[in-house]
């Protein structure tokens, strides 16, 4: 072997350098991804997931995660598509099963959400994603004990803001804005130099119809991070909203006395 080969390989055989590029590769991968879900980038995410999987398709964290990013961009068929996969793979991976009944609720199956989310638990599944998914579930079924969930969910990991962060975006979906408005306080109080947490905040509040607050919040996810994901269509929401109250507000002065 030439003394570029030797540098190279080492003692080691071509295919197991391979091998060893490819884990390198998995390892930054998944960095990447949770740093992109981190700062709201669902689609980079995704990306980097798949690139995960390209390097090890045996990575029941990288199915999960590409399930959990297509739920949060709202493709849910295809959430369920890859979820369906991942479960055949993984039959019995807590977070496997937890993802799979988040995208069978959000398709409308409630019944086959709630036994893999049962399913999950009775896995021993104890990390967050778990808990959140099971909240997701029982709120898609309007159930009661959701709340719970989220507690469990937030307890696993009390100082991470990305769970308060996480639960808030699905009390959103199911719009309830107050416990929304509540739960990315709570991130907030944990860490308040994420964009992503004020771009929430601002969400709610304008669904709340605190327009004014909802203004400010944008503004400081704007200057936190000018690029941040979806900031752009949140002040064009934003504008619209005002827009039409300030259209409600003309047509009421407007309107003849007692009509």
């Amino acid at each position: 072997m030439s003394r570029f080969g030797n540098l190279e390989f080492g003692e080691r055989r071509p295919h197991e350098v391979r091998q060893q590029e490819l884990a390198c590769d998995e390892g930054l991968q998944a960095q990447a991804a949770e740093e992109a879900l981190r700062r709201g980038d669902f689609e980079l995410a995704l990306r980097a997931f798949a690139r995960v999987l390209e390097s090890n398709p045996q990575n029941p964290h990288a199915w999960v995660g590409q399930v959990r990013m297509l739920i949060e961009l709202g493709d849910f068929e295809e959430a369920k598509n890859w979820a369906d996969q991942a479960a055949a793979r993984f039959p019995r991976e807590p977070e496997v099963l937890a993802a799979k009944a988040v995208a069978l609720a959000r398709t409308g199956d409630l019944k086959a959400a709630l036994l893999f989310s049962d399913a999950a638990i009775e896995e021993r599944g104890d990390t967050p994603y778990i808990w959140l998914a099971r909240g997701d579930v029982l709120l898609a079924r309007k159930e009661r004990r959701a709340d719970y969930c989220f507690s469990k969910a937030l307890a696993v990991t009390p100082r991470d803001w990305l769970w308060p962060w996480l639960a808030s975006r699905i009390h959103s979906w199911y719009r309830r804005f107050s416990v929304a408005l509540r739960l990315i306080s709570q991130a907030l109080a944990l860490d308040g130099a994420q964009a992503v947490i004020w771009l929430q905040m601002g969400r709610c509040q304008m669904a709340l119809g605190l327009a004014s607050a909802a203004a400010d919040s944008f503004d400081q996810a704007r200057q936190l991070d000018p690029r941040c994901p979806a900031l752009g269509e949140a002040l064009a929401d934003l504008r619209n909203v005002s827009w039409w109250h300030r259209w409600l507000g003309w047509w009421r002065r407007g309107r003849p006395a007692g009509s």
